[in-house]
This record gives structure tokens, C-alpha cells and sequence, in this order.
């Protein structure tokens, strides 16, 4: 009796193609890997994470770094602590809100008031052009003289507590604020 050996080979030859097409076709229709149920990726994937720092003086900085995604596990936990803001076939965007004021404040920020009487921190001592965010108008007719000279000279901002204590001992002196101080 004669046996076929080529057709079990066939066979295999076959499946082993109909897997490896069947993956190419898959990849190329939705543009990304597959998955494996161990969330290993059949090629591990490169994407441009961003890392979106938002501070309470609201200076936002970004720090982009290049992943390879291997593992999705692995990638989420890494990240856990951040919150997912936009996700494409490019990059990721990650954000995270700091309990602190922005390094650029603690390095050089000033509080001053311009011209027009506006409460504003500048990057070094108060002028025109060094301007980072403004507050709020200032009566400047209630506030002491005393006060008004620290403005102009600029108090130095070095800590969150520091940023918020001038914040609020100013708002008591704002034209919207009818108290008397």
C-alpha cells in the first residue's frame, strides 16, 4: 500500500501561511499589532509619549519621551498615575495635576503690579515686558504704602504656601472686593 506523506505537509505548509497572511492582513486593516491574550504585542510598537505636568500657578510643561510597547500591562502600569488625554497612532498623551507651583515661579518669579494697577507675576523683578499671568485690578487707593512699594520692587514667590498667602492678602484689595483692610 502506498501512503501520500506530501499531504499532511500540505496541510501544515498551508495553515503555517493562511496564519502568517491572515496577521500581515489583519495589521495592515487596522494599523496596529495584534494582541495576545497575555497583552504581549506580536511587534513591539514605538510612540511618542507626552507627559503633561499642569501646576497650581498654571504653567503647564510637557516632556516627550519615546516608548516601545511591548506589553500593554506593563505600558498602563507605568503610567498609572497619570490620566489619559489623547491617544492616536502617533502619540500619547498623558497629564497630571502638580500640587505645587511650576519651577520657572520658584526659580525667578516675582509678584508686581503694572501700570494699571493689575496684581501679575513676572519672570524676575516687575516690567513691562516680563509678564506671566495677571490677576486682578487692585484699589490702589486702600492699599497701604508700605504694600505698594513690595509690589513695585517685587516679592519673590518660593513656595506654593508663599504664592497662595500673596494671592490672598491681595485679593482683600482688589476693586471687585468692597472690604476695608
Amino acid at each position: 500500500m502506498r501512503t501520500n506523506w506530501w499531504a499532511p505537509g500540505l496541510l501544515c505548509l498551508t495553515a503555517f501561511f493562511s496564519v502568517f497572511f491572515l496577521n500581515s492582513f489583519l495589521y495592515k486593516m487596522t494599523g496596529e499589532n495584534i494582541v495576545y491574550a497575555n497583552n504581549e504585542i506580536m511587534n513591539p510598537i514605538q510612540r511618542d509619549v507626552i507627559l503633561e505636568r499642569v501646576y497650581v500657578d498654571g504653567e503647564v510643561s510637557q516632556e516627550t519621551v519615546q516608548e516601545t510597547i511591548g506589553n500593554m500591562e506593563e505600558f498602563w502600569a507605568k503610567y498609572s498615575g497619570w490620566q489619559l488625554i489623547h491617544m492616536d497612532g502617533r502619540k500619547i498623551v498623558f497629564q497630571m495635576q502638580m500640587d505645587d507651583i511650576s519651577p520657572l515661579l520658584k526659580a525667578n518669579g516675582y509678584f508686581g503690579i503694572t501700570e494699571e494697577g493689575v496684581l501679575t507675576i513676572f519672570n524676575g523683578r516687575p516690567q513691562k515686558t516680563n509678564i506671566i499671568q495677571s490677576f486682578f485690578q487692585i484699589d490702589l487707593g486702600r492699599l497701604e504704602s508700605k504694600k505698594c512699594e513690595e509690589l513695585k520692587k517685587g516679592i519673590p514667590i518660593k513656595t506654593k504656601e508663599n504664592f497662595v498667602e500673596v494671592l490672598e492678602t491681595f485679593k482683600t484689595y482688589s476693586k471687585g472686593d468692597k472690604q476695608a483692610k
